[in-house]
């Protein structure tokens, strides 16, 4: 029987770094063979996120906090798509700080979310240490789906 279970990949970035953890934590989901979205939150759709079965959020940080957007869609959009129950992960880019991930995991799990630790915190341009590390969290993402 194939597995059915879907996952989105949802992220706000600025100088594409943030992207590029998205697009590697999707590949690390697809690799266990669910099927998987990495996409700005500008073009997620509330019906998409509702038939999620795991939706991972990112955003760079910006003095000490999520990006406004990536706070608004989440507040707003998400808290509004049925996600309770659901499993979630947070991660994003930093240059200095790193905030952001940690607030995005508080704020999907006031949402009611199940949330994987830790959080994936990169700083500056991903290298290949950090891809994989994104491979990864997709991988365990995958399987805590197949095994719920």
């Amino acid at each position: 029987m194939p597995n059915t279970a879907k996952a989105m990949v949802v992220y706000l970035s600025t100088s594409g770094n943030t992207k590029a953890i998205s697009d590697a934590i999707a590949h690390g989901i697809s690799e266990r063979n669910v099927e998987a979205t990495s996409i700005s939150f500008y073009d997620a759709k509330i019906e998409d996120l509702k038939a999620a079965d795991a939706i991972a959020v990112g955003s760079s940080t910006f003095h000490y906090k999520i990006l406004p957007p990536m706070e608004k869609f989440i507040d707003e959009t998400l808290a509004n798509s049925d996600v309770k129950g659901k499993l979630a992960a947070a991660f994003g880019s930093y240059g200095w700080s790193g905030e952001a991930p940690v607030l995005i995991a508080e704020k999907l799990r006031n949402l009611g979310m199940n949330v994987i630790d830790p959080v994936l915190r990169i700083q500056y341009k991903p290298i290949d240490r950090d891809i994989k590390e994104a491979e990864r969290l997709g991988m365990d993402i995958a399987e805590k789906l197949k095994n719920a």
